[in-house]
């Protein structure tokens, strides 16, 4: 039987482990804010990755490579290495969501922050905190994204206005629903008494909830903002 004593250790353990988690989320927000700033601030890095497509389509690509190649080998890697591979991505992805500030004016970037930081707040203090098993939901959502990124793809050809602001809706909808899910699958990771886990499930945890929160922020600018 788990004693107290056990229990109180635990509990310490993962509020330990989340916060490493929300340290690293919002450092790696930070490091893409100033990236993104960086960029719009340099007519010469402007020409070089606005200025044709091809060097944007490239740091796309290396966003998604990156992405998967930590999502397999995280675990696998030092820790030291996972960090620094982390804070790579962040700032690529920095580098492209710059388009955002060139786009869209920066009270409709800042108002979608907000938005998206208190939504951010709610569902994952939710998914925390509650006792209901979230897998199963949290399946379909996944499924829903995949769905909506293949359809996004398609709408890339047929260029459909009202599809791509369904897809937006959608978008948003389910990444709502995917960081209650994926916090209480971080929280799950503390749990684990597995070396890798313990060394780099931070950096993993991490970066599955900066990654919804980009999502969903990207979303809100989109149906906020104006041209």
């Amino acid at each position: 039987m788990i004693s107290e004593e056990m229990i109180k250790v635990q509990e310490q353990t993962t509020r330990r482990f989340i916060t490493k988690v929300y340290a690293w989320m919002m450092l790696a927000l930070i490091i893409t804010g100033l990236s993104a700033l960086w960029v719009v601030s340099s007519p010469l890095l402007l020409n070089l990755i606005f200025g044709g497509r091809y060097v944007l389509v490239g740091l796309l690509l290396m966003e998604f490579a990156l992405v998967v190649y930590l999502s397999r080998k995280i675990f696998e890697m030092p820790s030291a290495m996972a960090k620094i591979w982390f804070i790579i991505y962040a700032v690529l992805n920095g580098i492209t969501l710059s388009s955002l500030l060139l786009m869209y004016n920066v009270a409709t970037v800042g108002f979608a922050f907000l938005i998206t930081a208190t939504l951010f707040g709610i569902m994952s203090l939710y998914g925390y905190f509650t006792k209901t098993d979230l897998t199963a939901i949290g399946n379909l959502f996944i499924m829903g994204i995949i769905g909506v990124f293949a359809v996004t793809v398609f709408n890339i050809f047929y260029q459909s206005t009202g599809l791509s602001l369904v897809l937006t809706y959608i978008g948003v909808f389910l990444f709502i629903g995917l960081i209650g899910y994926d916090t209480q699958r971080i929280k799950s990771l503390s749990y684990s008494s597995e070396k890798g886990i313990q060394a780099n499930g931070s950096i993993m945890g991490a970066m599955m909830l900066y990654l919804d929160f980009i999502n969903l922020f990207i979303r809100l600018v989109r149906l906020l903002g104006r041209r």
